[in-house]
């Protein structure tokens, strides 16, 4: 079965997903509302998995909440939380319930969130999931015995465009195409001469590319970023365009600078589409992509 957001990839459209974060606790109505506001909006919507670390409603949970509402889910998984046998089971089990997309992750160290004396498992890494999700497309578990019924995944994973260094990020990229990803997500570009010239160098292969964009809210959250969130760095010009906005109006700049990064990567044709991460002000993605001229 060829999933809807495999179709949109396929198509050659400039495609558009978004995030949806799952709560911290069994309350989804929140959940829930922001799928219906962007089921009919975007491709697809990423569904995290224990983001940043911290305990949360389960993805897949969550993604099953995104097909019931009408909406386009695609899986995150990391790796950080399960051994082989636990993600070989979710991959059966989300497959069995109509999911088919997933988004592979090695997943951030435990000591970033909130259970600090958690273990992380790390027994596969996201090169890894991938080539076991094509090794289970073909009808083997990853012990080499025969499944009574194969799965089919529309498999990705990510890549960091404003490391720095960049070679050893240029290495897991190729490595995970290489295990058979289909679609690469990446995190946050604000720098679009750099995100460009990695582009140059990802377009020699045949693999879709999504530009990850996160929302800034402040010029104090994109220093905070710079400072604390690994491969991410928004340039001076864009914090001190965040410092000017008139009191009460950084919310609405921030929207400004986002629906503007979205317009020149679509205009320019720099890659295949966008992912929108509007972390706590998902309420906003209609608005952004209305600026940008998606809507």
């Amino acid at each position: 079965m060829t999933s809807a957001f495999k179709k949109a990839l396929d198509s050659g459209k400039f495609v558009v997903t978004s995030e949806v974060a799952p709560l911290k606790g069994t309350n989804t109505e929140p959940f829930i509302h922001h799928v219906e506001l962007l089921r009919d909006k975007v491709d697809a919507m990423n569904v995290t998995d224990h983001q940043s670390s911290v305990m949360r409603y389960p993805s897949l949970g969550g993604a099953l909440l995104v097909k019931e509402h009408g909406g386009e889910p695609i899986l995150q998984m990391t790796c950080r939380d399960r051994n082989r046998l636990a993600l070989q089971a979710d991959l059966l089990f989300a497959h069995s319930r109509g999911i088919h997309n997933v988004l592979c992750l090695t997943g951030d160290s435990v000591m970033l969130g909130d259970h600090k004396e958690a273990k992380g498992v790390f027994d596969l890494e996201s090169s890894q999931l991938v080539k076991a999700i094509r090794t289970m497309e073909r009808g083997r578990d990853l012990a080499g015995n025969e499944l009574d019924g194969a799965i089919r995944m529309c498999a990705g994973a990510i890549v960091t465009p404003e490391a720095n260094p960049i070679e050893p990020q240029l290495i897991k990229f190729e490595k995970k195409l290489e295990a058979g990803a289909e679609f690469i997500q990446t995190q946050a570009v604000y720098d679009m001469d750099n995100f460009k010239r990695f582009m140059e160098y990802a377009r020699q292969f045949d693999v879709k590319i999504l530009a990850g964009i996160i929302l800034l809210t402040s010029a104090g959250m994109a220093r905070f970023m710079n400072k604390n969130v690994a491969g991410v760095m928004v340039p001076q010009n864009l914090i001190d365009e965040m410092a000017k906005a008139p009191k009460g109006s950084a919310l609405k700049k921030g929207i400004e600078i986002t629906a503007r990064m979205i317009r020149q990567i679509k205009d320019e044709k720099i890659c295949d589409g966008v992912h929108i991460m509007a972390i706590g002000k998902e309420d906003v993605v209609p608005e952004i992509m209305r600026e940008a001229g998606l809507l």
